[in-house]
């Protein structure tokens, strides 16, 4: 994890872009940070060599959360890496010439190691063959039909019931060698190794293996169409990163409907982390431990972590009790946000149970308030989505400042809010700790919805923060920054606030210009 941070400490160095002074653009029309993560957004068209590796570093440590949450990263280690597999892997390896260290990566994401395992979709074993893709491969699954019979009534004749006898067939599988690690793991290097000199590259033959080889075609096909990606070798990260809603939109639309299957786009991103800690388990399994227990569900180990923040948040935060407690932290650890919505692109917005309840509240200024990291990621993420949806060109659309709907609670809040509502009771509140926020996007047009999104989730694959979507309730829920990554979003709300004081000034100044005159001519 330290090497993580160290990685994007040094990537937000070489990010910074130098603006106009005090953060405003050309026009003076909204809010623009001197210092900007480069690649995410509309930067992504144009992108460098260099920004291109630093993005797919940060992608590739972005995904040691999804792969350590889940209660199986320690036994599935524990099983690739023991001598009856290792044995398997390196013969497979040797035979096919492809790499053993992948091959073992795959077999950990597929199955954890489980020569049982079973897909509710349907494939089985330590490589999670289909049974079609395991005939193609050379496994057996031989079927054995046997059949039913049962009684029905087909009529009656003079009241008497005249029945007739069914045979239903039943298939049942008799040998299926997905099942066998020592059948299905050279069978799938073999097939790796095929998918590689069909495709020319590793990383396709990577991304076909859980894609599909017509997914490849798909991207490739739609590449070589694309602006900037056709001239040079075509490889995942160059695909991945070289669209967004507004640049190459055939290839990001593509991208996005396999997002929404299965991730496998992010595919080969997990396989090469996973690489890095198989490595890490052999060399320092204290380490490997270690992350174990710092990406496990902060409530119930048994389960997987439902999201990053809740890692993040888990220890070393305080959680505010009291609206004493707020006071007492206000303009230190605790900032107001912003209410300017022409600059800064979100208002404050309240709705439903949480409106309700703060009618009693004794003050609800304090829950205007959050982190300075969390108003920097708030601040950040309304100028990726603006600037983005500008590019983007929506017909007939406006930018709508976002719409925030929660910021800092307390304890004593919290358990008022979920008195109300009973069914949307937080196991662990993290709104608490003042580090993150909410934000609706029901009533926000089409595009600038879909600008939204893709920005949260860019910012989230170069592990700069986490949040939770919610579909239902039409909000990305507890938006927060990554423990690395707060210097940054520190950074953007010092500059915003610098903004904000001298928009305030400049306002007040008008406000003396216009209104001396008139003082005058009243006496």
């Amino acid at each position: 994890m330290q090497s993580y941070y160290r990685i994007l400490l040094f990537f937000c160095g070489l990010s910074f872009v130098l603006r106009a002074p005090w953060g405003w653009g050309s026009s003076d029309s909204y809010f623009i940070p001197t210092h900007q993560l480069a690649g995410v957004g509309i930067g992504r068209k144009g992108m460098s060599d260099a920004i291109l590796k630093q993005r797919t570093a940060l992608m590739i440590e972005s995904q040691t959360f999804a792969i350590m949450r889940d209660p199986q990263a320690l036994p599935g280690a524990q099983r690739i890496t023991g001598p009856e597999l290792q044995e398997i892997f390196t013969s497979a390896a040797l035979e096919s010439g492809f790499p053993q260290l992948t091959l073992e990566a795959i077999a950990y994401l597929e199955s954890w190691g489980d020569a049982t395992a079973q897909s509710p979709t349907g494939p089985k074993g330590i490589m999670q063959f289909t049974e079609e893709t395991a005939k193609r491969v050379g496994l057996q699954v031989i079927r054995r039909t046997d059949y039913l019979f049962e009684k029905g009534l087909v009529r009656k004749r003079k009241g008497k019931p005249i029945y007739q006898i069914y045979r239903i067939p039943v298939s049942s599988i008799v040998l299926d060698e997905r099942l066998l690690p020592e059948k299905a793991i050279p069978a799938a290097a073999k097939y790796l190794a095929q998918l590689e000199r069909r495709f020319g590259r590793q990383d396709w033959a990577i991304f076909a293996y859980h894609c599909g080889e017509g997914g490849v075609s798909e991207f490739r096909s739609l590449a070589r169409k694309a602006e900037g990606l056709g001239k040079r070798p075509i490889t995942v990260p160059k695909v991945f990163f070289g669209c967004s809603p507004a640049h190459n939109r055939d290839l990001y639309l593509a991208i996005k409907k396999h997002m929404k299957r299965d991730y496998s786009p992010t595919y080969w991103f997990r396989v090469k982390k996973t690489e890095q800690l198989l490595s890490l388990y052999r060399t320092d399994q204290k380490h490997f431990e270690q992350l174990v227990r710092t990406y496990r569900h902060p409530v119930d180990a048994n389960r997987r972590a439902p999201a990053r923040l809740w890692v993040w948040l888990a220890s070393g935060e305080r959680f505010y009790k009291s609206y004493e407690e707020l006071k007492r932290v206000q303009g230190t650890k605790l900032v107001k946000a912003f209410d300017n919505p022409d600059v800064f692109g979100f208002r404050l917005y309240k709705s439903g149970p949480e409106a309700i309840a703060e009618k009693e509240l004794e003050d609800p200024e304090l829950f205007l308030h959050a982190s300075p990291a969390a108003i920097g990621v708030l601040t950040y993420i309304a100028f990726e989505t603006r600037r983005l949806h500008e590019a983007m060109g929506s017909t007939g659309e406006t930018f709508v400042p976002l719409e925030v709907t929660s910021l800092v609670r307390t304890l004593e809040y919290q358990e008022q809010l979920d008195g109300l509502t009973p069914n949307a009771r937080t196991i662990f509140p993290i709104h608490c700790t003042g580090q993150v926020f909410d934000v609706s996007y029901l009533h926000l047009p089409p595009g600038q919805r879909e600008c939204l999104e893709f920005v949260v989730d860019d910012l989230g694959w170069q592990g700069a923060l986490g949040f939770r979507p919610d579909p239902l309730a039409g909000k990305m829920q507890e938006v927060g920054s990554s423990p690395a990554a707060k210097p940054f979003f520190e950074k953007i709300y010092q500059e915003a606030h610098t903004n904000h004081r001298l928009v305030e000034s400049r306002t007040l100044k008008t406000v003396q210009k216009v209104s001396t005159p008139l003082e005058r001519a009243e006496e």
